[in-house]
């Protein structure tokens, strides 16, 4: 499958025309991702006020918390990518700094919402509400960024694919693809690899509509965020068995950044979670922590 690095090379494809545009693809994906998860963020802040959970006037600092956390998170993603690749850093800072590519989600959203909780205390507004009211947001704007992933085939594709274990009735192109012409300009051997981005997507899809449907009812203040913390770090461990990431050892174990910081986050979002249901059901608290410690084992150990 082709990939379009540039406005330009998009245009060409489909209209046969040669504009110089060097607008990347990727960039319009994440500008497209801001300002979709920018609106569904308002929208999700004025439901919070409607409930009294947020001040009435709180949707009037959205715009500037989302370019706040915004440009926090750009930060974020290249310093968590420096960290992945230290060594090559110290070797050329200025060539690891400047490079359109080497983003980490994780940095992003670590810089993003910790510049985004110092922004909403300043501004005098409760913490967790709006944590909650950004959960879906967040992970909308993933889904959408990753589509820009795939388009312009920045990198962040899997390992090499096994065609021996696709179903029959999957097409090939779910299960591998070349990522010709892509910003890289990488060479992949057939038959390819897997496509992880568009996994990714079509992942943050179906957790952006559990946890559309989650908020449907009011739930108890924290437990939005706590569930999309489980869902995207559970997301994240599965995706990292087949994508291509430096990985680390501790004694006998090896992971990856991405998986550590996975692990983590599950188990603040499942403890977040439970500490949110009701004392009075002790065996429901139980019964939410076994599971989510049952599910986090068997990403965990998915080879």
């Amino acid at each position: 499958m082709m990939t379009f690095p540039y406005l330009s090379d998009l245009l060409r494809t489909l209209l046969g025309v040669d504009i110089p545009l060097p607008i990347p693809m990727f960039g319009l994906f994440v500008a497209l991702a801001l300002a979709v998860a920018t609106a569904v963020f308002k929208r999700d802040v004025r439901r919070a006020e409607a409930i009294g959970r947020l001040p009435g006037k709180a949707h009037t600092v959205v715009g500037d918390l989302a370019i706040v956390t915004f440009i926090a998170g750009i930060v974020g993603a290249r310093v968590f990518h420096i960290l992945d690749y230290i060594d090559a850093f110290l070797q050329s800072p200025a060539s690891m700094i400047f490079t359109r590519g080497g983003f980490s989600i994780y940095g992003g959203i670590c810089f993003g919402v910790g510049a985004g909780v110092i922004f909403v205390r300043r501004h005098g507004l409760p913490v967790v509400p709006v944590l909650d009211a950004v959960a879906s947001a967040l992970m909308l704007a993933y889904g959408i960024g990753r589509i820009g992933c795939q388009v312009s085939g920045d990198g962040d594709w899997g390992i090499a694919a096994d065609l021996a274990l696709k179903p029959d009735w999957l097409p090939t192109w779910l299960w591998a693809q070349r990522y010709e012409g892509n910003i890289l300009d990488v060479l992949i051997p057939s038959p390819g690899v897997y496509p992880t981005p568009m996994y990714e997507t079509a992942a943050a899809l179906v957790m952006f509509g559990a946890l559309r449907s989650w908020m449907r009812s009011t739930r108890p203040v924290g437990s939005i965020f706590a569930l999309y913390l489980i869902l995207a770090g559970l997301e994240r461990l599965l995706i990292e068995k087949i994508r291509i990431n430096v990985r680390f050892s501790v004694g006998d174990v090896i992971f990856t950044q991405a998986e550590m910081i996975s692990v983590v986050i599950v188990i603040l979002g499942s403890a977040w979670l439970i500490q949110t249901l009701s004392a009075k059901r002790l065996w429901l608290r139980c019964g939410v922590g076994v599971g989510l410690l049952a599910l986090l084992s068997a990403c965990i150990m998915v080879k």
